[in-house]
């Protein structure tokens, strides 16, 4: 059944929720990808950081809307239902996560919200480019075959989807509407942001170089870290334990130094 309320659709999926959380991770999917990615990093949250994902439009329990093809259309959707579920005090104690085409979205989620005051606390991005070393592309225009092997030659999780051939089918439509959004970005007007930036990518990811990663410096007037590890483009899911205790040391790392200490204990 369509939601009656689009803006519950739009909302950022919470699939464990953390009553005392100090902070929270949003997490923003790779091309091709759903909130529902992110339902073990959700799980696997210490008690004081609450995972939530959005919920990009056309997969997921959003099939039946149109997916976006840029991305201000994308952010249309998504920002104004972030501001709606956040206070402007929780946006500040979170911290935005994105992996490949996602970091870019995180970014440009994150400098929009700055423009209305209402920035998160800071940005946490893998596996792509910095903006203004995109390299586009077009295989957003591809064979369906073309667009597969694409898939094939990342890894990751899409082999399971890709023996599915109903489901393939389904959601190769919203797959290609990923890929144009990001093969088609650049860096949308705007200043730059004021938050620390932490970048992580693996060595052996042909998608990203070392210059790549290390150019997101370029993006903000606050530090920025780089972490390499290995593993391909998807070295989250091959190095998942490593890698989840960084993101959750950035996020806590995050927090406003009055925020840091552990609660009382009677």
């Amino acid at each position: 059944m369509i939601p009656a309320d689009h803006r519950v659709s739009s909302a950022p999926r919470i699939f464990s929720r953390r009553t005392h959380a100090r902070s929270r991770l949003v997490c923003f999917p790779h091309a091709g990808g759903a909130a529902g990615g992110y339902r073990g990093w959700a799980l696997d949250a210490p008690w004081d950081i609450e995972v939530r994902a959005v919920q990009y439009p056309g997969r997921g329990d959003r099939f039946h809307e149109r997916a976006a093809t840029d991305m201000e259309g994308l952010l249309d959707d998504l920002v104004p239902a972030l501001i709606r579920e956040f206070t402007r005090e929780e946006l500040a104690s979170s911290v935005f996560f994105g992996h490949s085409m996602g970091a870019s979205v995180a970014y440009e989620a994150a400098r929009r919200l700055a423009v209305t005051g209402h920035p998160p606390a800071a940005l946490l991005v893998s596996g792509q480019p910095a903006p203004r070393r995109t390299r586009g592309g077009d295989l957003h225009r591809a064979t369906d075959t073309e667009l597969l092997a694409d898939l094939s030659r990342l890894g990751g999780t899409a082999g399971d989807v890709m023996a599915d051939h109903a489901l393939l089918a389904a959601l190769l439509p919203a797959i290609r509407s990923d890929y144009r959004l990001i093969e088609t970005y650049r860096p949308l007007p705007g200043g730059m942001l004021d938050m620390p930036v932490t970048v992580l990518y693996a060595d052996d990811d042909p998608e990203v170089t070392a210059d790549e990663a290390a150019a997101w410096s370029e993006v903000t007037a606050g530090p920025c870290e780089v972490e390499v590890f290995t593993g391909g483009h998807f070295y989250l899911e091959t190095r998942r334990a490593t890698v989840l205790a960084r993101v959750f040391e950035t996020v806590r790392a995050a927090l406003p130094a009055t925020d840091t200490a552990w609660p009382c204990t009677p």
